[in-house]
């Protein structure tokens, strides 16, 4: 089919997304209804950046970059993505620089809900050597789609973050061409996808909306669900503050690999971790007693025993609290909504 047709497909994707959204965004001030507009902006850079994978040469790419921001990405990882076929072996080679945990998950399936790891190698399996160089080898897996490389850091903004690439081990049988009727695939699923974007934003807080300054164990993530790595444990919540108010969040600090506290906008975007801080991690974190007590305020109420995390001044949010391979089940932390002046 002629590729015309997949981008009138696309056009019509996007004008259906822009409509979602203003409905959905009514009744918020114009700042806010300005930010859904960014993140819908931010998803459609991340598609369009995919739009040109090809399998046929693997090329990993960063994701999820502060300019492409997509379904709650994560300040403190480091993520590579690209498309592979199932009949060749790859070898990805790469450097961990200052990261505390890698690891390279092979998937099948091309969507969030199909999505199942085939294949998968972390630290503990990697042959990294005293400058931080690794190479491992990936065989031919039936049904294999995707693979994802992540680092995970003790800080959102790393000296030294790392790299890595992947080359095939199988020689190419031809040379890839432009196919119309591929084009206008791809064409007409971007689009179907962003217009569904706005409904995806108000369905994932639709709960948090209902029951703001709450906390509960978000078990729809785990065990390496929609992308996510495996062996993390997730708690989630989110904040609704009038001025003047503040979320206290309190916890056991537990034994485990790796955690965090990320806040993010109603429309899944991690805040601004480039200016502000938004983000906290096990390392950055100081916890008293062995307990992490974290306050959620426009500005730094400066109280010992409390580490602030910047809300913007939004009166409505999210976080969450990432725990990677905990010894045990990590407490749920409590939460309450306090004056700031009684801290």
């Amino acid at each position: 089919m002629d590729a015309a047709a997949g981008w009138t497909r696309l056009v019509d994707g996007l004008r259906a997304a822009g409509e979602a959204l203003d409905g959905l965004t009514s009744d918020l001030d114009p700042q806010e209804r300005a930010d859904g507009y960014r993140a819908l902006f931010r998803a459609l850079s991340n598609l369009t950046g995919r739009l040109e994978s090809d399998s046929e040469t693997a090329e990993l790419e960063p994701f999820n970059g502060w300019r492409d921001k997509f379904f709650m990405d994560n300040p403190d990882y480091r993520y590579w993505i690209t498309d592979i076929r199932d009949d060749r072996a790859y070898r990805v080679v790469g450097n961990v620089g200052e990261s505390r945990y890698q690891s390279i998950t092979t998937y099948s399936g091309t969507g969030i809900a199909n999505a199942v790891a085939v294949a998968r190698i972390d630290t503990d399996g990697l042959a990294i050597d005293a400058d931080g160089n690794f190479e491992v080898e990936l065989p031919a897996l039936p049904g294999a789609a995707s693979v994802w490389v992540r680092y995970i850091h003790d800080v959102v903004n790393p000296e030294r973050p790392g790299w890595c690439r992947i080359e095939s081990l199988d020689a190419h049988t031809e040379l890839p061409s432009l196919d119309p009727g591929d084009l206008n695939r791809r064409l007409s699923h971007l689009g179907a996808f962003i217009s569904q974007i706005p409904t995806a934003f108000g369905m994932a807080v639709a709960d948090d909306v209902q029951a703001p300054n709450a906390v509960r164990r978000w078990a729809a993530m785990t065990g390496g669900a929609a992308f996510t790595e495996p062996g993390i444990d997730y708690v989630r919540g989110a904040w609704n503050l009038a001025e003047g108010e503040a979320l206290v969040i309190e916890g056991a600090a537990p034994s485990c690999r790796h955690w965090n506290i990320v806040l993010y906008s109603r429309f899944l975007n991690s805040l601004d971790y480039r200016h502000r801080v938004v983000c906290r991690t096990g390392a950055t974190g100081t916890p008293t007693d062995g307990r992490y007590r974290f306050v959620l305020a426009e500005r730094d109420p400066r109280v010992q025993g409390y580490d602030w995390l910047d809300t913007e001044g939004r009166v409505f949010g999210l976080f969450v609290m990432r725990f990677l391979q905990s010894a045990r089940e990590p407490e749920l932390p409590t939460v309450r909504k306090v004056a700031v002046a009684e801290l």
